[in-house]
């Protein structure tokens, strides 16, 4: 799976110490810099304002040492259009290039997914997968809660396996407002942890509702991982809703910047050369 040619073709510098990271998301985007191996600085911004994305990385790189007359930029996305939308305003803007993860740079990742699977995975599940196994080093499940909530799985080699897709918590509510009659439109807040009744009003049922949905999904997913990898692995979250999750028992870890360490990862097994070879990902399957 990994190319060297696609590092060389790059022309991604051999040495990097401070990266300027981005990671376009569905409706933010997130802009941090990433130095040695902590991401130091980093925030969300809405996908659909490119001049404000190009801004704040120009105002992190006036901030930041990046020994270098322009910085590195690693890019991932789960949208080509907006990505070309941010990449086409930093060049214009600062004359600086970006490298796309996925265009430029390959993924360096073992998994077993389907040829369609390949195809289709989102560059933010992967990135928060191979973020994930270097933060804990053995078997884990990677709660991601964003626009859409994704529990996935990668086992004790770091190969990825796959997960489940459901929608966020904006988009749930968002749903039973739009698609019934009396139904309040709402935003998500977190419910009183001391207590255990039922809704005892509209707003308040719905909140419970999808909170329910979203704890019993990754309760669910978790177990039946457990089954499939014949051990319990390690529960970690991310994005922007996680905070739902925080008086879950059931959660072991918390990384904001999951996906951004992801890439930091990535860029590094690229340049020290690691090896990926897709024959121990298929005997990883098979185990």
């Amino acid at each position: 799976m990994l190319d060297p040619t696609l590092a060389n073709s790059a022309n991604l510098p051999s040495s990097v110490n401070t990266i300027l990271a981005i990671a376009v998301g569905n409706t933010r985007s997130r802009v941090g810099v990433l130095a040695g191996t902590e991401c130091v600085k980093a925030q969300s911004i809405a996908t659909d304002d490119p001049d404000a994305i190009a801004s704040f990385a120009a105002a992190l790189f006036d901030e930041f040492d990046f020994a270098a007359d322009e910085p590195v930029i690693l890019m991932s996305t789960v949208s080509q259009e907006a990505s070309d939308a941010i990449e086409d305003t930093i060049k214009s803007k600062f004359g600086w290039s970006a490298y796309r993860l996925g265009r430029d740079i390959e993924i360096p990742i073992r998994h077993t997914l389907t040829e369609s699977g390949e195809d289709t995975v989102g560059q933010d599940r992967l990135l928060c997968a191979i973020g994930a196994f270097d933060v804990v080093k053995q078997a884990c499940v990677v709660v991601d809660m964003g626009t859409a909530i994704t529990v996935d799985f990668v086992d004790g080699e770091g190969v990825y396996h796959g997960g489940a897709i459901m929608p966020g918590i904006s988009a749930m509510l968002a749903t039973m407002h739009k698609d019934t009659a009396h139904l309040p439109e709402l935003s998500y807040r977190k419910l009183d942890p001391t207590s255990s009744e039922p809704g005892k009003q509209t707003d308040d049922a719905m909140i419970l509702g999808v909170t329910a949905a979203a704890c019993g999904a990754i309760r669910f997913l978790a177990e039946r991982y457990a089954q499939f990898y014949e051990g319990y692995p390690q529960i970690i979250a991310t994005g922007g809703d996680m905070g739902l999750l925080e008086d879950d028992e059931l959660i072991e870890a918390f990384v904001p910047d999951l996906q951004l360490h992801g890439i930091r990862v990535a860029c590094k097994m690229i340049l020290d050369g690691e090896d990926i070879d897709d024959t121990d990902a298929d005997d990883a399957g098979e185990e």
